[in-house]
């Protein structure tokens, strides 16, 4: 009996330490988004500048990419996909601003069509995460359809702008994403030990924190959506399935930039 729960203590000890590094891991991952939006967080505590706050995440953004490279954290081709991210994430922002969707209410130079250049660097944070999540759990995509998930995110994508003028149709592409990714393996290590969990729920795990990070922006003023405009509110829950959609766009990119594992299949 006392062996029993002297093993029982020890299955419990390393399932708390296993945690415990899943989530440092976690963190480490998201070291830009952290950076950056401590940088908004800071920025709400400035007294009046002659520069823009706007402008000025514009300028800290450029900066935490430079350390981050510079630093070794991440590679040229991470850099080459993140700015991928930023300019996706610009045209996504350019259209959804100009039907008001949500806004930039600060004035600043660095701004077209009512969206500042900064709007780009959340995009980028999503994709460094992915990019540094990739390096740290050595993550490997078992069965991966690279065509038919790349085809499915290209149309989630898309539905997000045609949605104004068009039936919305991001349940059956959510149920095409799951299709496509049925099967579809992400094998990570945490302590030494790989282990796994299907693509399709860690896409739903990373929309609900995305969406956890977007209640923490908007609080911070990084944004606004109308109905926060006249003082902050809670971010809507069904913004969780739009995050969950849309991370398939980044995984893609990142899968496609060469990541070893990324196409390796298994009977």
């Amino acid at each position: 009996m006392l062996s029993f729960g002297t093993h029982l203590t020890g299955l419990l000890a390393s399932s708390i330490r296993q945690l415990l590094d899943f989530a440092w891991t976690q963190t480490r991952a998201c070291a830009f988004a952290i950076a950056l939006l401590s940088g908004v967080a800071v920025s709400t505590l400035l007294p009046g500048l002659p520069v823009a706050r706007y402008d000025l995440l514009v300028a800290y953004g450029v900066l935490i990419t430079l350390l981050f490279w510079l630093r070794g954290w991440e590679t040229g081709r991470d850099i080459a996909v993140i700015a991928v991210c930023h300019v996706i994430g610009l045209a996504f922002e350019l259209v959804k601003v100009s039907l008001g969707s949500w806004s930039y209410p600060e004035p600043a130079v660095l701004k077209f069509a009512g969206v500042p250049l900064y709007g780009g660097f959340l995009y980028a944070a999503v994709g460094s995460y992915v990019c540094r999540a990739w390096h740290l759990f050595d993550l490997e995509l078992v069965r991966y359809r690279p065509r038919a998930t790349a085809a499915v995110a290209a149309a989630i994508y898309l539905n997000f702008f045609t949605h104004h003028w068009l039936p919305d149709v991001r349940w059956p592409l959510a149920g095409l994403l799951v299709a496509v990714t049925a099967g579809t393996v992400v094998h990570f290590t945490v302590r030494g030990v790989r282990r796994r969990m299907p693509l399709a729920l860690s896409f739903v795990l990373i929309g609900f924190f995305l969406w956890v990070a977007e209640n923490l922006a908007t609080y911070l003023g990084a944004w606004r959506y109308p109905y926060q405009l006249h003082g902050w509110q809670p971010v809507a829950v069904d913004k969780i399935g739009a995050w969950s959609l849309l991370i398939s766009i980044t995984v893609v990119l990142v899968a496609a930039a060469g990541r070893p594992g990324a196409a390796r299949r298994r009977g």
